[in-house]
């Protein structure tokens, strides 16, 4: 008996297999074909300028894990191709972009970019100027994602750049303006350490200074607000100190390299939250080190932002 139940059972799984196969390979057609992904997107992307929206109801962007370049599809493209418009309409006005990263991402460091949200909004970048908007015109930002699936990956803000809160700053993050945070120096220290994302940075700039013995570099530290003017300003300038002495010392640089120190004078972010706490990610982003590459002797050419784009493909 237990024989026959055996066998019951066994005849039933296999009819069971056979009609499964039966239904997907010969009713739908399935059978070998590689099932596309459904690729479901929130329609909340927007374009801001301060309090106002601009532009709203767009899919987001998609970036798979780790991944930098963007998985566009038409309204992404449709978006991009509205942003580039409006900024040929209003020369008066520039965008931040701002790119984020998931928990699981926060120690990917693409190129000269310390994290994987730069890298991001930088991509954004390369495909509005594509569209024949000029580098300067943009700023980027980043910050961490508190949704793992990054289904908002991007902010994009229109500001006046003339008209930029008092002594706050907006960071471009390109070849010859980068910054670096005071990840590269320990905590309320002026040792340089640099990291992997600055020391590629660095080798590229000495390339650059020895093809170029008329161009310049100056190194400006920057801090955020606890502690006295006097003493950020001291901090600021002796970690711009030590930074020059690695690119002299360490690799070798010849060119002028000037150091400045703006101490806590140019935030890029409120050290401080709306309520009066403390915002420690605004601070760590205002603890900086920019990095400035000036040559005079460059006359200005209509080529001179795709120089500097091909310079931004390095990261």
């Amino acid at each position: 008996m237990r024989f026959l139940s055996l066998l019951v059972f066994v005849l039933f799984c296999v009819y069971m297999m056979f009609a499964r196969w039966y239904f997907v390979c010969e009713v739908r057609h399935l059978c070998g074909e590689e099932q596309p992904v459904e690729d479901i997107r929130l329609k909340s992307l927007k374009l801001t300028e301060g309090d106002s929206t601009i532009l709203r109801g767009y899919d987001q962007f998609a970036f798979d894990s780790a991944s930098i370049a963007p998985r566009l599809n038409s309204d992404n493209q449709a978006f991009l191709d509205t942003l580039a418009a409006i900024l040929r309409a209003r020369p008066d006005r520039n965008v931040t972009i701002t790119g984020f990263y998931r928990e699981s991402e926060k120690d990917i460091a693409p190129g000269y970019f310390e994290n994987i949200g730069l890298a991001r909004a930088d991509q954004i970048r390369k495909l509005l100027m594509k569209r024949g908007i000029l580098q300067n015109r943009f700023s980027l930002d980043h910050g961490l994602s508190q949704d793992n699936q990054l289904r908002e990956p991007l902010l994009f803000d229109l500001y006046d750049p003339s008209a930029i809160p008092k002594g706050f700053e907006k960071v471009v993050f390109t070849f010859r303006n980068m910054t670096f945070s005071d990840a590269n120096f320990e905590y309320n220290s002026d040792v340089f350490l640099p990291g992997g994302p600055l020391l590629l940075y660095a080798d590229s700039v000495k390339a650059y200074l020895g093809l170029n013995p008329a161009a310049t570099l100056t190194i400006v530290g920057h801090t955020d607000s606890i502690g006295s003017d006097a003493y950020n300003l001291d901090l600021g300038l002796r970690r711009a100190k030590n930074a020059k002495k690695y690119f002299i010392d360490s690799l070798g640089v010849k060119a002028t390299i000037n150091v400045e120190s703006m101490g806590k004078k140019r935030p890029v972010a409120p050290n401080s939250n709306p309520d009066g706490s403390d915002n420690p990610e605004g601070r760590q982003k205002n603890r900086r080190v920019n990095f400035i590459l000036d040559n005079k002797e460059e006359a200005e050419q209509p080529q001179e932002e795709k120089i500097l784009e091909d310079a931004s493909d390095l990261n």
